[in-house]
């Protein structure tokens, strides 16, 4: 059995690049899938999400492009990688570019929801592999900006995704565009909805590689069904569930759920982003990189980010609201437990949902028991782990008094917890009942932050907004609540003095 990626026919340059990222061991479906696309035969991979099918693909692309010979030409790509979604888009490339530049090699991405100027203008620059969603290399197509008769590679990922959202007649547009002869790859964790007639009407031959969950090298994906008695015992749950140490993606079944849950969150004092279709692309890109980069350990999204995302070491996932069907569940559960890390899948049920949920996880596969609990549960809180020490938002200092009185909210660290208090009163949406809990937490983990950085006492932590407001903006993922514009410019980090970064969720007006 292979163990390393020095025994494939990979350039000395490429394996540098891997070994520089601290990757040297291949996992199952690169180790199956490599001999095959290197040769330049057209591959079928199954594996679920998570097994490293990015790099499985990535390596020959780079590796067969560097060896063919032809040049790069401007609007004339020469690899085209199609996937279902931007964020999707944006991470296969971040894994692409590293490889390619190795080789001298240039890649870009196109997807909607920005401006075509830029990339518009890489193609023109001349590119070798690019990275696209079907809707907007279409629109490109159709202006005449760029052709595919040069392509020699092709590789479909997460196809089955592609077909949930009925991109599949845009992938055959774009596919018949492309030479016949060329190589192509399919990607899928699933043959159905239509993507075995892709497999049959454009592979020739294709060798087909499936790689069994259990056998991937990742540790235990552990599912719990917990049966709730109301709406507040699963307010306070969700609470407690998001407040851990660790990343953890929590999942709504609507936008407008997403935005409220996260902005109820960081009034709570518990920091989140959302993600979700009605955010702009650069809000998207700044909330999934706060979370990637661990500046924000919550997610709050929608079913986009069930397959569309791809981060590590996340630790929790927590179907707040089950999803409809057992595949939506099986694609967001699979955030966690990913490349060798394990994980915990939590799903909340209502009384009105139980028979819905147990159908889902029967036609999942799934065999967790359910079990009643509530909040204080000893198993809940080996779920949540060490709690999170944040920063309460602090409340603006008032304006100067006659007689040289001092601002409010200087006096001392308790002056933090009663603005605490105050914000929670005006903005805040924790749990019935928990409000003195809360408060007591906040001003701890300011206290406690404090301690750790060394941080100036309350007031020099201050921002320049209104209390009303300061709750959803001075923590990451806020969105303005008062009808009120950012300093500091709209959809851009911020940061007061001595505070912590802000990311805005809204998008511009």
């Amino acid at each position: 059995m292979t163990s390393r990626f020095t025994d494939f026919a990979l350039p000395a340059a490429v394996v540098r690049t891997l070994a520089d990222q601290g990757i040297e061991s291949p996992f199952p479906i690169q180790t199956a899938t490599l001999p095959d696309t290197l040769a330049g035969r057209d591959v079928l991979g199954r594996g679920r999400t998570g097994s490293g099918k990015t790099l499985a693909f990535s390596l020959p692309v780079v590796t067969r492009l560097a060896a063919s010979g032809t040049r790069r030409q401007a609007r004339r790509p020469r690899a085209l990688v199609l996937a279902p979604t931007r964020e999707l888009a944006n991470q296969i490339d971040a894994t692409l570019a590293p490889l390619a530049n190795a080789l001298g090699l240039r890649t870009t991405t196109v997807f909607g929801g920005v401006g075509q100027g830029k990339q518009v203008a890489a193609l023109d620059a001349g590119i070798d592999v690019l990275v696209a969603c079907p809707g907007r290399l279409e629109d490109l197509l159709n202006q005449k900006l760029l052709t595919l008769d040069g392509i020699e590679i092709t590789v479909l990922d997460e196809a089955d995704h592609m077909a949930d959202l009925g991109f599949l007649p845009g992938v055959k547009r774009i596919m018949d565009r492309t030479p016949k002869q060329g190589q192509r790859l399919l990607f899928s964790a699933t043959l159905d909805n239509g993507v075995d007639k892709i497999v049959q009407r454009y592979l020739h031959d294709p060798v087909t590689h499936a790689v069994d969950p259990a056998a991937a090298p990742v540790a235990e994906m552990t599912h719990h069904v917990l049966l709730l008695a109301d709406a507040g015992v699963k307010k306070q749950l969700v609470h407690d569930l998001a407040s851990g140490t660790g990343r953890r993606v929590l999942f709504m079944r609507t936008k407008h759920q997403a935005k409220k849950l996260a902005k109820q969150l960081t009034a709570d004092g518990v920091p989140a982003v959302e993600l979700h279709g009605n955010l702009g692309q650069g809000a998207r890109e700044r909330n999934l990189e706060a979370f990637t980069s661990g500046a924000v350990k919550v997610l709050v999204a929608t079913d986009i980010a069930a397959r569309g995302i791809h981060v590590d070491e996340v630790e929790l996932v927590v179907h707040v609201d089950p999803p409809a069907e057992h595949k939506a569940y099986l694609h967001r559960s699979g955030r966690t437990a990913r490349a060798g890390s394990g994980g915990d899948v939590v799903t909340l049920v209502l009384p009105e949902q139980t028979g819905d949920v147990k159908d889902l996880l029967r036609k999942a596969r799934i065999t967790a028991a359910p079990r009643r609990t509530g909040v204080g549960d000893p198993q809940v809180e080996a779920l949540i782990g060490e709690r999170a020490a944040y920063v309460a938002p602090a409340a603006p200092p008032a304006p100067q008094q006659r007689g040289g009185s001092k601002p409010a909210g200087a006096a001392s660290s308790s002056g933090g917890s009663s603005a605490g208090r105050r914000r929670r009163g005006r903005g805040g949406s924790g749990a019935a009942g928990g409000g003195q809990q809360q408060a007591a937490r906040g001003a701890q983990g300011a206290r406690t932050q404090g301690q750790r950085q060394g941080a100036q006492p309350a007031q020099a932590r201050s921002t320049s907004q209104p209390a009303s407001r300061g709750a959803a903006g001075a923590a990451a993922g806020g969105s303005s609540s008062g009808g009120g514009r950012r300093r500091g410019g709209r959809g851009r980090a911020q940061r007061g003095a001595g505070s912590p970064a802000v990311y805005s969720t809204s998008t511009p007006r």
